[in-house]
């Protein structure tokens, strides 16, 4: 099919300047992440009940699941868009918007119909209060009505992303996190309309939020591919689209088993380990937050040059973006030993629990420079659309992990230190499989431009 093209990326400048101009927009795009969380519970918690609370997290820990299922839309984008950037094949990057648009649509529709369902297996999995349970099914039911929107916004965010476009990224995450926090004290305190209100909230923000997406991403309709039946449902296209995004949903459900099966053994040593470990999980979120940025660029910029074939800037892009999260990484480390204590002690007043969080937090001092690898790597491969890498090599991380907890944790009898152990050994995995595939990534350009 012939494509409208633009010129090839050509070998442009890779500078600290442009990674900071990726990366910074992201960061403090994570910055607000947690600030809605606190609001939601606020605003439930001025209702003077404990049910409220509840209900809402319960409702958004379910809903917030389910369209993590869908977030390999975001990373699958950014890779192909990027590359087809990168090859200055226009009518491709057009194409792959309706494509996103797309499949968020279906699934979005498909949640929609199959909610009863679905809500019915969460409450079997996670039992709660009939109080609770009435609240937090009212909850879901009015937030499922935009689940379209919701996974849409992966697709506009990964398109932006793509096009180092982060700016845009944050102007839409500060624009929804703001309406549903002035929505939620509207509908739910000032109107009184408690739990609903919250959802109602929320639902308007993902809907304006996709509205407003599409329209930062309006020059994509200049381009007539975006409406091309036969373009936008190109078989070869959707075939590598599905592949990619199989691939990224399966490793990132592999993950995700690692992350449960942590919570699920950290259980088994008693409330006090659990709760420790949850707030030192708290850590690993702000390893997440400081990282993606970085991640997120060099999946940009590896993807453009990927594309056009240009093994010499995709390596300085891979090396600038490495220095600057090698910094952040440094300094997180620095901070969570002499800080660390204090965090403990903001996030939980139980004395028992800081007391035990304590004695596990070297393991996440050293976490930022032994993750490091795994994050960066990630967004390489992601750039690359070395997908099937990525999916092999986190199945060889999870049987390493599994197997380092039954060594460690039973044969060896070390407890919960053995449990943060097998999470650092799993990190080290992650990166050390990816890194030893990086050559073949690099072979797959053929002989490109040095």
């Amino acid at each position: 099919m012939v494509d409208n093209t633009a010129q090839p990326v050509t070998q442009s400048e890779v500078t600290h300047k442009r990674v900071l101009h990726i990366a910074v927009p992201i960061v403090l795009s994570n910055i607000t992440v947690p600030l809605l969380g606190l609001v939601d519970t606020g605003v439930v918690g001025q209702m003077g009940q404990a049910a409220p609370i509840g209900a809402v997290g319960v409702g958004a820990v379910f809903l917030g699941a389910l369209y993590w299922i869908f977030g390999f839309l975001r990373m699958g984008t950014t890779g192909l868009v990027g590359q087809a950037l990168g090859a200055g094949r226009m009518g491709e990057v057009a194409a792959l918007f309706s494509r996103a648009l797309l499949v968020a649509g279906f699934a979005g529709l498909a949640l929609i119909l199959l909610q009863g369902p679905l809500f019915w297996a969460a409450f079997q999995i996670s039992p709660a209060s009939g109080e609770v349970e009435g609240m937090a099914r009212a909850y879901m039911q009015i937030r499922v009505w935009s689940a379209p929107a919701a996974i849409a916004l992966y697709g506009v965010t990964g398109w932006l992303i793509a096009q180092e476009r982060t700016r845009a990224v944050f102007v839409l995450q500060i624009w929804m996190n703001g309406v549903n926090i002035l929505l939620d004290l509207w509908f739910a305190l000032g109107l009184g309309w408690g739990v609903e209100g919250v959802a109602f909230a929320t639902f308007l923000a993902e809907w304006s939020g996709l509205a407003l997406g599409l329209y930062l991403c309006r020059d994509v309709f200049a381009n007539p591919a975006w409406r091309q039946a036969a373009r936008v449902f190109d078989r070869a296209a959707l075939r590598h689209m599905m592949v990619v995004n199989t691939d990224i949903l399966l490793r990132s459900l592999m993950l995700q088993a690692m992350f449960l099966s942590f919570l699920l053994v950290g259980a088994g040593f008693g409330d006090v380990t659990l709760a420790a470990n949850q707030v030192l999980m708290q850590f690993l979120h702000v390893i997440a937050y400081g990282l993606d940025g970085f991640a997120f660029a060099v999946e940009a910029l590896v993807a453009q040059y990927f594309g056009a074939g240009l093994r010499g800037a995709m390596r300085r892009s891979i090396k600038l973006t490495s220095i600057w999260a090698v910094t952040v990484a440094i300094a997180m480390t620095v901070g969570f030993a002499l800080f660390g204590g204090t965090i403990i002690d903001t996030l939980t007043t139980a004395e028992v629990v800081r007391d035990v969080a304590r004695v596990y937090l070297p393991y996440l001092v050293i976490c930022p420079l032994l993750g490091l690898g795994a994050y960066m790597l990630d967004g390489v491969f992601i750039g690359a659309t070395a997908t099937r890498d990525m999916r092999n090599m986190m199945a060889v991380s999870l049987g390493v992990y599994l197997a380092a907890v039954a060594l460690l944790v039973w044969g060896l009898g070390l407890g919960n230190h053995g449990l943060w152990l097998a999470m650092l050994v799993a990190f080290v995995v992650r990166g050390g499989t990816l890194a030893s595939r990086y050559p073949a990534l690099e072979a797959r350009m053929g002989l490109g431009k040095p």
